[in-house]
């Protein structure tokens, strides 16, 4: 009989088949191995051969008393020593399956039924105390976001002795000596430095190094690294993926990486699963979903970052894909026509002048108050920004680029140099004299979960600067713009009423560009405006500020670590590194024949689909 075969062929198989047995009512041993053996072979997520790392099968999880599921009936396998990718858009489900593995998931949720298999063991039926004894030592997981993933109040070296010391025997000092040289091995600097300082002293690449030093602590079998790479520069991101390889390698790990990008798990992954709404649509080895995706949502995710080879007048959005029956037809930009539009910009005056600007931070001060250590943010940087133009602003995190931004509206006042724009030195400029300006200058903040006030509505915040520079004489006609910006914006006038923490990070985005318009503003500053958004909401966002800009005419910077994103925006691209401007030129000219070896690096490290090296 195939079903005993089966059943016989794997002791793992014996102990799902054992648990099962508990529940058969009376039913006969061979009725009971025949119904389940036809269940689980007949599972596209089966795999007959369970001698591996990790098996999960039929996971549903839910609220507690609801039968909606928010992960419905997921399953796959994962050999030891492999790498799975997880990938899908915010809500997908991701994050949630990696949640109920560690035994972490929120109190409001719970495993309606399924198996996680880690060997032998199903750990949904564990008790708490032994679900703790595997967490952290068995099982790690890198965090997606190292900033409230640390203790703000706990040096970071203590936090990592932590964990060492809560799973073995052993000294401080013992344990401070393999912390440092954790810290080694993930490549921090300084690690001496590092393990007494806070985390809001250090960088965020720094920050997700240490997350990974604590992940790797007690060499754990399984490492699960939830969207570790998101939001990091790419050349920081491309140490990150390099460096799990390396301790994965070195450990004997099996990794379970969860990210929205295919073009990162590429980079990291022999295997994928991509889920879509709680379930996974499509699942094999990457090089075969990536060179034939089957399911309509790969194909979207696959399109939806900017293509290195041609420049697009739109990108594909996953509705392209998802409701519509007919394969999506892209629409490149004609030469001739980039080539009109740059000789129109470039005609006119400019509208900004930046000439010789500075700004410096002072890092520390002698006893006497005088600056001891000064960074150079901003070292004598000149340019021009013309009407229409979309200026790209690209260089990894502490180069510049925000101070800049931020000088440019003189959010932060700079320390020498001019900010000409048409005719007024905004450098110079007192704060009572800026006010009139600030209605033509605006800026879009990278994170729209800090940057929009949890206290008050969307509408409020939107017409909130109308009121300020007194825009419209009635609360009505203010009310009527905001609807109007709202619709602009693809929102619906409903979350007029509404407040932040009931949209998601793309339609907080949207909120914010709303506000940014509220002035109808002749010059906007995009800064990291799309860094942290999944890369199917990334592209909404960047079609609608090309389509708000078609449509009001505004003129752009739009700063960026991503330099496919930044080309895909961009007439031309301006290239910082340590407070310095080290490259201007056309965006296509400096993406394709970039002349400093910094750029190179930079677009080097733009993760990308090299179907041959998968």
């Amino acid at each position: 009989m195939v079903a005993n075969r089966v059943i016989g062929f794997s002791s793992s198989y014996l102990q799902i088949y054992k648990k099962y047995k508990n529940y058969t009512r009376g039913k006969s041993v061979n009725t009971l191995e025949n119904t389940f053996a036809k269940r689980m072979i007949g599972s596209p997520y089966f795999s007959p051969i369970f001698e591996g790392m990790l098996t999960i099968t039929g996971l549903s999880i839910g609220k507690k008393g609801s039968t909606e599921k928010l992960v419905d009936n997921i399953g796959f396998h994962l050999e030891s020593g492999q790498t799975l990718g997880v990938v899908g858009e915010t809500g997908s489900g991701k994050s949630l399956t990696a949640l109920s593995i560690m035994g972490l998931l929120p109190q409001q949720l719970e495993i309606q039924k399924g198996i996680i298999l880690l060997d032998d063991k199903d750990i949904t039926r564990l008790s708490a105390k032994e679900q703790e004894s595997i967490r952290g030592q068995r099982i790690s997981m890198i965090f997606q976001e190292p900033m409230t993933a640390l203790n703000p109040v706990m040096r970071c070296g203590k936090q990592v002795l932590e964990v060492i010391r809560q799973h073995r025997k052993i000294t401080t000092k013992d344990a401070k000596k393999e912390v440092l040289e954790l810290f080694q091995k993930v490549r921090l600097p300084r690690p001496e430095k590092i393990f007494s300082a806070y985390p809001h002293e250090i960088s965020g690449g720094q920050k997700q190094r240490i997350m990974i030093a604590m992940a790797m602590a007690n060499k754990p079998d399984l490492l699960i690294a939830d969207e570790p790479t998101t939001a990091l520069d790419v050349t920081v991101q491309k140490e990150i993926l390099k460096l799990l390889k390396a301790l994965q390698l070195e450990y004997g790990m099996t990794l379970l990486f969860i990210t929205h990008d295919l073009a990162v798990v590429a980079e990291i992954a022999e295997q994928v699963a991509v889920m879509h709404k709680g379930k996974i649509v499509e699942s094999g080895p990457a090089k075969e979903i990536f060179l034939n995706p089957k399911h309509p949502y790969t194909k979207g995710l696959l399109s939806c970052r900017p293509p290195q080879n041609v420049r697009l007048n739109q990108l594909p959005t996953l509705q392209d894909f998802l409701n519509t029956k007919e394969e999506f037809v892209p629409d490149p930009v004609s030469s001739d026509a980039r080539t009109k539009r740059l000789k129109t910009l470039y005609e006119k005056d400019p509208l900004f002048r930046v000439d010789a600007l500075e700004k410096d931070y002072v890092l520390s001060k002698s006893f006497w108050g005088k600056p001891r250590e000064i960074l150079q943010a901003v070292n004598g940087v000149s340019f021009n920004v013309y009407p229409g133009e979309t200026l790209g602003l690209v260089g990894e995190s502490g180069c510049g680029k925000t101070t800049l931004g931020r000088s440019l509206l003189r959010l932060i006042d700079p320390d020498k140099g001019s900010i000409l724009y048409q005719t007024e030195d905004l450098a110079t400029l007192s704060r009572k004299a800026m006010k009139p300006l600030r209605k033509d200058l605006s800026i879009v903040f990278q994170d729209p979960y800090s940057s929009l006030n949890p206290r008050i509505s969307i509408g409020e915040a939107i017409m909130e600067p109308m009121r300020v520079h007194k825009l419209y004489k009635s609360k009505k006609e203010c009310r009527e713009q905001a609807m109007e910006l709202l619709q602009k914006t693809g929102l619906e006038e409903a979350h007029f009423y509404r407040y932040p923490h009931e949209f998601s990070g793309g339609q907080r985005q949207r909120i914010v560009i709303a506000r940014a318009l509220a002035l109808q503003p002749k010059f906007i500053i995009c800064d990291e405006a799309v860094s942290a958004l999944d890369v199917s909401v990334q592209a909404v966002v960047l079609n609608l500020l090309n389509k708000l800009k078609s449509e009001f005419g505004f003129t752009y910077i739009f700063i960026s670590h991503d330099l496919s994103v930044v080309r895909f925006m961009s007439d031309r691209i301006m290239v910082m590194k340590d407070g310095n401007i080290v490259e201007v030129g056309d965006a296509d000219e400096v993406y394709h024949h970039p002349k400093e070896e910094y750029t190179r690096q930079l677009i080097a490290a733009v993760p990308n689909i090299h179907y041959s090296t998968i």
